[in-house]
C-alpha cells in the first residue's frame, strides 16, 4: 500500500505542475516568447538594413544637403559639424546608425549590448569597427536606456533591488555599467 500512495502522490504532484503551467500568463511560457522574440528580431533586421544602392543614395543626399548649408549662411556651426560628422562616416556605419537608431526606438539597450546587437552573427552582422563607430556618433542617454530596460523587466517579472541590477549590469545580461544600472533599477521603482 505505501507503494500506491508514492504513485498517488507522484500523480497529485505532476497534475498540480501541469495546472500550474497551464495557468501561467501568456508572457510567461516559452513557446509563445521564443518565436516572438525571435520575430522581432527577424523584423528589426529587416526593417534595419538597406540595400546598397540606397547607401549611395543617402551619401549623395548628405552631401548636397552639406553644401546647401555652405552656401546658404543661416545655418548654425553645430548643424555644420554634425553634417561633417555624418558624412565622414562610410555607408556602413550609415547602414549601423540607422539600424541602431531602429534598436534604441523599440527598446533599452546598453553601448555594449548595442553594438554586441549590430555585430551579432544572429543580429545584423555588421563589423565590429562599423557597430562602434555607429553607436559611438549618436546622443544616447545609457541612464534613461537602463531605466527602459529595467520597467521591461519588471513590467514581466519581479526583481529585487540587487537582482534587477545584477541583471542589467551582467555581461550575460544587458552589459550596462553598475553606474546605469543602479540608475536604471532605482529609477523603475525596484530600490
Amino acid at each position: 500500500m505505501a507503494g500506491e500512495e508514492a504513485k498517488q502522490a507522484k500523480a497529485d504532484a505532476k497534475a498540480a505542475n501541469a495546472k500550474a503551467k497551464a495557468l501561467r500568463p501568456w508572457y510567461k511560457k516559452k513557446r509563445i516568447m521564443i518565436p516572438l522574440v525571435i520575430l522581432v528580431i527577424i523584423g528589426l533586421a529587416i526593417g534595419g538594413s538597406g540595400t546598397e544602392s540606397n547607401n549611395v543614395s543617402n551619401s549623395d543626399e548628405v552631401s548636397s544637403s552639406t553644401e546647401e548649408q555652405s552656401d546658404d549662411n543661416t545655418s548654425s556651426h553645430e548643424a555644420d559639424e554634425s553634417a561633417d560628422d555624418a558624412s565622414k562616416l562610410t555607408a556602413a556605419q550609415q547602414n549601423a546608425v540607422r539600424s541602431a537608431e531602429s534598436y534604441i526606438s523599440f527598446s533599452g539597450f546598453s553601448r555594449q549590448g548595442l553594438i554586441d546587437q549590430l555585430s551579432s552573427d544572429a543580429g545584423d552582422q555588421y563589423a565590429v569597427e562599423d557597430a562602434t563607430v555607429a553607436v559611438d556618433s549618436l546622443d544616447i542617454d545609457y541612464n534613461e536606456q537602463a531605466k527602459r530596460s529595467a520597467q521591461s523587466y519588471l513590467e514581466v517579472s519581479g526583481f529585487s533591488c540587487q537582482g534587477l541590477i545584477d541583471q542589467l549590469s551582467s555581461e550575460a545580461g544587458d552589459q550596462y555599467t553598475l553606474d546605469q544600472a543602479r540608475f536604471g533599477a532605482e529609477a523603475a521603482g525596484a530600490c
